[in-house]
């Protein structure tokens, strides 16, 4: 297969590449910093030359935006959002105009979509979207909005040849340096990975190895089209989730945070707190109901696979000289 997947520079994005070049697929990146050979450059909002790579291909993978690792100021949300549209809105016009298009376009989505709650796991039929809920920051309405911006632009592309799905994914979890897991392990691993402002929200993941191959059945499957939830069918609490990551890289302790303390933490490393603080309980209802079968449901055996395997990688990375 040809793969062209735009955006695809980020940590999600090099998951994809690897798996897919791995398994002797062609696979093309499309980025706004071209910055090694397969790469072709585009500006994220405007068609151009760039758009030929998607003429013949068999699939199309778009996750540019903004990153989320950062601050949610007024600035950076707004460029969340301009990014998100812009870039899914040129997608779907480039594959519109192609004269062989893409059999499937997967857009990149995000669990985020669904409201923060603590009663009920929320699935692709009967999750509830969020954006209305009281008692959290305001801001969190505008993230809503920002999913539901992006998933608007890939319902009314044009492109009758194309089957296209909306990838709600949770934290792609990997042991690759600089993501979520890498930055968590961090936090466990100096003692500091204990329950944040009481640590009943709800995290919800899902293991790299599972989203790749996730990504795979939705490419093969033509009957699944609209939103899917990329997720472990297995949301855990904060606090439990913590807990079982300490002790698989065998810390003892887990300092506890109170709200306040993960602001400041939050502000400290150019985060933000929704990402610990919203509560996503989401599972993966239709993926479930096609058959997909998860190699890690289980938060405990994952956390095993994926420390083991940053173990590895610490082992093989050479000491920097002082």
């Amino acid at each position: 297969m040809k793969i062209v997947i735009p955006g695809g520079t980020g940590q999600v994005g090099t998951i994809l590449h690897r798996a897919f070049a791995d398994a002797g697929h062609e696979v093309v990146i499309v980025s706004r910093r071209p910055s090694a050979e397969g790469h072709v450059a585009w500006d994220g909002e405007t068609p151009g030359e760039w758009a030929d790579v998607i003429d013949g291909s068999d699939v199309v993978i778009n996750l540019a935006g903004r990153s989320v690792n950062c601050r949610y100021t007024k600035t950076n949300l707004t460029e969340m959002m301009r990014s998100r549209v812009r870039s899914a809105r040129v997608v779907g016009e480039a594959i519109a105009a192609a004269p062989r298009p893409p059999r499937v376009w997967l857009q990149m989505s995000t669990a985020t979509i669904y409201a923060h709650r603590f009663d009920a796991p929320n699935d692709e039929a009967t999750g509830v979207v969020g954006g209305w809920e009281s008692g959290v920051p305001g801001y969190w309405a505008y993230s809503v909005d920002i999913a539901t911006a992006w998933e608007r632009e890939l319902n009314e592309a044009r492109t009758p040849r194309t089957r296209r799905v909306a990838l709600r994914s949770a934290i792609v979890l990997s042991p690759d340096r600089g993501g979520a897991f890498d930055v968590l392990s961090g936090l466990a691993r100096v003692g500091l990975g204990g329950r944040v402002a009481g640590g009943k929200q709800y995290m919800s993941w899902i293991h790299d190895h599972d989203f790749v191959a996730a990504v795979r059945f939705l490419i093969d499957r033509d009957d699944m089209s609209g939103p899917v939830n990329l997720a472990s069918p297995g949301p855990e609490p904060q606090q439990d989730f913590m807990r079982v990551l300490r002790d698989s890289w065998g810390v003892r302790v887990g300092l506890p945070a109170t709200r306040w303390m993960a602001e400041l933490g939050a502000f400290a490393i150019r985060s933000d707190t929704e990402l610990l603080l919203k509560s996503r309980r989401v599972i993966p209802g239709r993926l479930l109901t096609a058959g997909f079968e998860f190699s890690y449901s289980d938060w405990a055996r994952a956390a095993c696979d994926l420390v083991r395997r940053a173990r590895t990688r610490e082992l093989r990375t050479p000491a920097r000289k002082e």
